[in-house]
């Protein structure tokens, strides 16, 4: 007997629903919009009011794919399309140096500030100009994806290139967050890829993830591990980022979903719970945003805050999660999740979310966006909440 039943589904279904197209969408499209220069506004208070100008490209193109995702996903509303196009347009003239690399920031007029260093710009414009092109059916918007995927698949073994850091050879580690994000981009972009691609790429990021980054004897996810995927006692490799890890999990439920691996699903589920047993804080409620896998001090000094991305993204992974496999310790998770988030998190008074709590759970931030938090992870998590839970009714 599961413990979601269909009406419990339903009116969790509803909530989901409610907030995504009558509160959180309509913040975007009221207040985001930079009418004069083109783009789209992040840096946005509790009200929606514009509190810096500058333009993040990773933020900039999520909103395009967001928009245009909704559009070819949910409903074709005219109005969705129009806002996607207008981060498009401003993306196609100013995002990229003339060798076609994603910058990292703009200022508002489209002037670059910072170099494309960091290739999540790169992962991000993928991901955007596929839906893109797909809601528009604009030709140049699936050269603008196959030209910045091609970057990622360059880049990926140097993410940074020749801006990273760190002296070569010394201590050499790559990060989960590459993978990870390759497989869910590789996902979005299988209408444009041909042949065995889509398939192969999945395969060696599924192999990559849950063989070097998994720490067999914990069952959590490593942030960093080296080249061959071997654990290091330094800062670096005991990082523990329980949002990332769960993340992570629910892009391998979905390939497992996808190429009915119910072993990769069961895994996946596992190492779910598994980091939320290890995160969770019994004394406050939340999840930790850093942790230490042997228990030392986190080099973070934000560790003990809680943020909206970790506890949507975990919404997520157990819907996910309970509908594959019916555990029902996904369920009872996603419940004390939900509860927390939706009482911490969310502004019925002034719309949105909040981002950034303290470890007991209070505001940090009285911000609705900024540098990293834009028109993405909340609308993300809650159009997928909802679709999880209709597929429960």
């Amino acid at each position: 007997m599961h413990p979601a039943n269909v009406q419990t589904a339903a009116r969790y279904a509803e909530q989901y629903q409610r907030a995504l197209l009558n509160d959180v969408l309509p913040f975007w499209e009221n207040h985001s919009l930079d009418r004069t220069h083109g783009g789209y506004f992040t840096c946005l208070d509790r009200s929606g009011q514009v509190y810096d100008t500058d333009k993040f490209i990773w933020l900039q193109n999520r909103q395009v794919w967001l928009f245009s995702m909704l559009y070819n996903r949910l409903e074709q509303r005219e109005s969705w399309l129009k806002v996607a196009e207008h981060g498009a347009e401003f993306l196609s003239e100013h995002g990229r140096d003339p060798e076609g690399n994603w910058y990292f920031s703009l200022n508002q007029t489209g002037q670059p500030l910072i170099q494309p260093y960091n290739i999540f710009s790169d992962c991000f414009a993928a991901m955007a100009f596929s839906q893109y092109a797909l809601a528009s059916q604009d030709e140049t918007a699936k050269v603008v994806a196959l030209q910045a995927y091609g970057n990622v698949l360059r880049r990926k073994s140097n993410p940074k290139g020749q801006y990273d850091k760190s002296f070569p050879g010394t201590r050499s580690l790559k990060s989960l967050a590459v993978p990870m994000i390759l497989a869910n981009l590789t996902l979005e972009m299988d209408w444009l890829l041909e042949g065995d691609q889509l398939t192969n790429i999945l395969k060696s990021t599924v192999a990559e993830v849950m063989t070097d980054f998994l720490d067999p004897d914990l069952g959590l996810m490593l942030e960093h591990v080296t080249p061959d995927g071997k654990k290091l006692d330094c800062y670096e490799g005991r990082l523990l980022n329980p949002g990332h890890g769960i993340e992570a999990m629910w892009f391998m439920m979905d390939i497992g979903d996808r190429l009915g691996d119910k072993a990769l699903i069961q895994q996946a589920v596992d190492v779910t719970l598994n980091i939320l047993e290890y995160a969770w804080d019994p004394e406050y409620g939340g999840i930790y945003y850093f942790m230490d896998r042997l228990g030392a001090p986190p080099q973070q000094l934000e560790w003990d805050q809680k943020l909206w991305w970790v506890h949507v993204e975990t919404l997520v992974a157990l819907l996910m999660g309970y509908r594959l496999t019916g555990n029902p310790k996904c369920w009872e998770w996603f419940e004390t999740i939900h509860d927390y988030s939706w009482s911490r998190f969310a502004d019925p008074e002034k719309g949105e979310w909040f981002g950034y709590l303290n470890r007991r759970g209070e505001v940090l931030l009285n911000l609705k966006g900024g540098k990293w938090k834009g028109c993405f992870h909340v609308p993300r998590a809650l159009y997928l909440c909802w679709q999880q839970l209709e597929l429960l009714k």
